[in-house]
């Protein structure tokens, strides 16, 4: 649910946080955000990461192409120099910003801005993801969504790496990821991949010879 603020100053601003995995619907809920401030002729502007241009290069985009007119920016700090005059300000995809990110929203509440941040807070391993975590901690409003799990149908908190990458920042999406509950997320299923490990065909137990391959005999 959007949090709904009183400002008896109307000179005073805040910072809301929407996180949660992948396929969870951070972006789509930024853009409602963003589209109702508009209706209410609010000046917005929304910032993007320039690595992130997965969908477009000049908006952002949800995963179901809800979309927005977006400025793709490499730092934090230059959305500070880009805000111009908007009252409300958004920021997509914030986890590849790093924690340069909090002196800048921090900033731009001080400007009296409604900022909102939508991100992922935990990567691929499952473990925090900087700077979302946080930006939880400083934020007046913090909303976390989740997926459904595509393995059990619950709710899903994680997002499942299915490519054999040890970077951390792997932009994808559907083709790269998908959302797991904690009971189906398998945070090795990369290194598994990389060796050869899957479901389909499991590391032998220790000790134990896999059987022989089969060999078709041959027609003479």
């Amino acid at each position: 649910m959007e949090p709904v603020i009183y400002r008896a100053d109307r000179s005073a601003g805040w910072i809301e946080v929407i996180c949660g995995s992948m396929f969870s619907g951070k972006t789509e809920e930024l853009i409602r955000r963003l589209r109702r401030a508009q209706i209410a002729r609010q000046r917005i502007e929304i910032f993007k990461p320039t690595v992130d241009a997965r969908y477009s290069d000049e908006e952002v985009v949800s995963h179901d192409e809800n979309a927005l007119s977006s400025i793709a920016v490499d730092s934090a700090e230059q959305i500070i120099l880009m805000v111009g005059s908007a009252d409300v300000v958004g920021i997509d995809e914030a986890q590849f910003f790093g924690l340069e990110l909090l002196t800048s929203a921090q900033e731009l509440a001080r400007q009296g801005k409604r900022v909102i941040v939508a991100g992922l807070d935990q990567d691929y391993l499952g473990r925090p993801f900087e700077p979302i975590p946080q930006m939880m901690a400083i934020a007046e409003h913090v909303t976390k969504l989740h997926a459904i799990c595509v393995v059990c149908g619950a709710p899903a908190n994680h997002s499942q790496r299915l490519t054999a990458s040890d970077e951390r920042v792997v932009v994808g999406a559907t083709d790269v990821y998908e959302p797991r509950c904690r009971n189906c997320f398998d945070p090795g299923l990369g290194r598994k991949i990389s060796e050869g490990r899957t479901a389909s065909n499991p590391e032998p137990e220790a000790g134990v010879q896999p059987p022989p391959k089969k060999i078709a005999p041959t027609i003479k």
